[in-house]
């Protein structure tokens, strides 16, 4: 159940990531999820996508600083109380979510989960029947 996330850090310039989605494309590689955060000095793009060791491959190749992280996908309810069920899980077994961001896709509301423990939150999601996605459904949504 443990996806890979590219995480590429990005120059805060004009048109890097339209840089970083052209490689991406000509390469045939799809994304499914993407997060942009910032800082003062550069951006951090975090992104599921097709094929994600060709797309750590082609993107070092372009100059661009990648990382792999383990990340888990969670398919909740697409509806009010559905994002709330799962953290509140999480929270009543002490796991402490790193970072995640979410969206929908035809009526199922997906969520990406980063903790320190990866193996923990699988466990408990599990544990508590919450439907994990696996790496071969994420990469062709």
């Amino acid at each position: 159940m443990i996806i890979k996330q590219l995480s590429v850090f990005l120059e805060d310039k004009s048109g890097r990531l339209t840089e970083l989605t052209r490689i991406l494309a000509e390469n045939d590689i799809n994304i499914t999820a993407l997060s942009l955060a910032e800082t003062a000095d550069y951006g951090i793009v975090r992104m599921v996508v097709g094929r994600p060791d060709l797309a750590k491959e082609v993107l070092e190749g372009a100059g661009f600083s990648v990382g792999l992280t383990d990340v888990v996908c969670l398919r909740m309810p697409d509806k009010p109380g559905g994002l709330y069920s799962a953290l509140r899980i999480l929270a009543e077994n002490n796991v402490n979510i790193d970072y995640m961001y979410a969206f929908s896709n035809n009526g199922v509301a997906l969520a990406v989960i980063r903790a320190a423990d990866i193996d923990q939150v699988i466990d408990v999601l599990q544990q508590n029947k919450m439907q994990l996605i696996s790496q071969s459904e994420i990469y062709q949504i």
